[in-house]
């Protein structure tokens, strides 16, 4: 049984080196060893911006279009032009041509690697190209209705004013193929979703049959300055009732291979990434159709930006009526309970993986102490404590068998070194020495593999929560979501980690032994480029169990010494 323990050991000390060193290449700008991703192209390979007609003097069409099978006509050339509108928590920058929200800068986020900026998701600068864009499409009619690339007339108020808890910006498109498009923008007072009203007005003499498409489009590349030392979703998504939260890879898109539900009557589309997500969301039992896909646009930020899109059929539209689509733009941060009444599934664009079920009850709990305590750092001392305190005797059972393996040590020792000639009779006698203490080797592993899903989920729990954000613990740590810039707290984070080797009993091989010290090591250098908020959990969980060790153990009789190294 020790022998299974320790080969459980040495697999999963070398796999944690394999992703060590490959996070350590990633880290430094190449290519990963063992898990390659496709390499992503950046800016120097640029040339124009997407919103630029091609060299035809076309517009790009929309994937809505190509989707139906149509090439819509050009319109005319007019002038665009691009404005701001303020409200108490967002700057959006909207842009005449199509009506598109083309940046979103958030005035109550900090740009995570420049203090002095706020946020901005949405964008369309050199460096990044990400917009939420909506048009019409005809269905069999040859003819183009408007686009995201029709100029509009614009009213409306450009600043939501005090005592004021809503505007609204109008965007209105001339008559184009016997359609006028009238967006209506409403924003609220202290909110990240954005109502979005479509009404199609049939200009002509015959019936319309449009369709609605509305998409996000964003270039390929990660969030600037995030770590990869651990690795976040960033990519568009898809939710129905049926397939429930279905994350879709931009390499499997471009590649072709994405799988998604692509018909249904619930669910939004989404762009995701770390701590934020934009997302378009139609009212339940709406008709609507997915689409991914991949578009080479020689853009200056890559060769190929990603599009999410969601297309919903009008029906159709009498000569001189008109028929309207409510629709939701979600651009803003992940606030769990913000997103749960946003519409069904929202929330899942916090992503905790496949332990969600886990994750979410703990999230709920860290809210309810900070609730109390007002402070993310110690809500996360707090929540940890309540954590040892429920395992407290599934705790107990591991270390009072690492104190019963460790009150046998030295007979296991002297018996190694007596038999060291015969691994047989060694084996044996091993056995025979557990049996007659009454030890199971494994005796101190399994209670701890009870709780390694629970600390796993809380690890994602505090990775995911935009509410470590700029959020101060005490003294220098001013932001949990960032390093410590000054790398106390990993080193405290190596120390007790060492502490909590040097209490455990040795390894009788004095190989394992030595590895057993390389162990911690290994992994503590991940921890300098972890979010504070991370190192500071994993310090108080190790402090907690080194308390709780040296009391049991004092209990057994079994005196706590240090077990330290022996490099001979």
């Amino acid at each position: 049984m020790n022998d299974i323990r320790r080969t459980i050991l040495w697999v999963i000390f070398g796999f944690s080196m394999v992703l060590l060193w490959d996070q350590w290449q990633i880290h430094n700008g190449k290519q990963a060893t063992f898990f390659p991703s496709p390499v992503q192209k950046t800016a120097a390979q640029a040339s124009s911006p997407i919103s630029a007609p091609s060299a035809s003097g076309s517009p790009d069409v929309p994937v809505a279009a190509v989707v139906a099978g149509q090439t819509p006509a050009i319109a005319p050339a007019v002038a665009s032009e691009r404005f701001d509108v303020h409200t108490d928590v967002l700057k959006l920058t909207f842009d005449t041509q199509g009506g598109a929200l083309v940046q979103t800068e958030f005035l109550q986020y900090l740009d995570s690697n420049d203090k002095t900026r706020n946020f901005v998701l949405l964008d369309d600068t050199k460096d990044r190209y990400y917009q939420a864009q909506t048009g019409l499409i005809g269905g069999a009619a040859p003819d183009s209705f408007p686009t995201h690339k029709s100029v509009m007339a614009v009213s409306g108020d450009k600043s939501l004013k005090d005592g004021q808890d809503e505007l609204k910006i109008v965007f209105t498109s001339q008559d184009i193929g016997g359609i006028k498009l009238v967006k209506t923008y409403t924003l609220r007072r202290g909110a990240y979703d954005i109502a979005v009203k479509h009404e199609v007005i049939n200009m002509g003499a015959a019936p319309l049959n449009p369709q609605l498409y509305l998409q996000l489009v964003r270039d390929g590349n990660k969030p600037v300055g995030e770590s990869s030392f651990y690795s976040t979703f960033t990519g568009p998504a898809v939710y129905t009732d049926l397939k429930k939260y279905q994350k879709v890879e931009f390499s499997d898109i471009k590649k072709g291979k994405a799988d998604f539900e692509k018909e249904s009557t619930n669910g939004y589309i989404a762009m995701v990434q770390h701590y934020f997500a934009s997302a378009w969301i139609l009212p339940a039992e709406v008709k609507r159709t997915f689409s991914l896909d991949a578009k080479d646009v020689g853009v200056t930020v890559a060769d190929c930006c990603y599009r999410a899109t969601m297309i919903t059929p009008l029906e159709t539209v009498a000569p001189g009526q008109a028929k309207a689509v409510e629709a939701k733009l979600f651009v803003g941060p992940q606030e769990e309970k913000k997103l749960e009444a946003l519409a069904p599934g929202m929330e899942l664009v916090k992503d905790y993986g496949w332990l969600t079920i886990l994750a979410k009850p703990l999230y709920w709990l860290l809210d309810k102490l900070h609730s109390f305590i007002q402070n993310w750092g110690w809500s996360i001392v707090a929540l940890v404590l309540l954590l040892k305190i429920a395992f407290y005797w599934l705790n107990a059972k591991a270390y009072a068998s690492m104190a019963k393996m460790k009150a046998v040590n030295p007979r296991i020792m002297e018996m190694r070194e007596r038999l060291k000639g015969n691994p047989q009779q060694m084996q044996q006698e091993m056995m025979k020495i557990y049996r007659e203490e009454k030890v199971n080797p494994m005796g101190g592993c399994f209670p701890i593999m009870v709780q390694i899903p629970v600390f796993i989920a809380l690890y994602w729990v505090l990775l995911s929560s935009v509410e470590m954000r700029n959020a101060p613990w005490v003294l220098w740590i001013h932001d949990l979501s960032s390093p410590d810039p000054y790398f106390i707290l990993p080193v405290i984070m190596t120390l007790t980690t060492l502490l909590q080797t040097a209490l455990n009993p040795a390894p009788p091989d004095p190989l394992q032994a030595k590895m057993m010290w390389f162990m911690p090591l290994a992994f503590s250098v991940m921890f300098f480029f972890f979010p504070s908020g991370l190192v500071l959990y994993w310090i108080t969980n190790n402090i907690l169990s080194i308390a709780q060790q040296w009391i049991i153990n004092t209990r057994m009789g079994v005196p706590p010494q240090f077990n330290l190294p022996k490099f001979k």
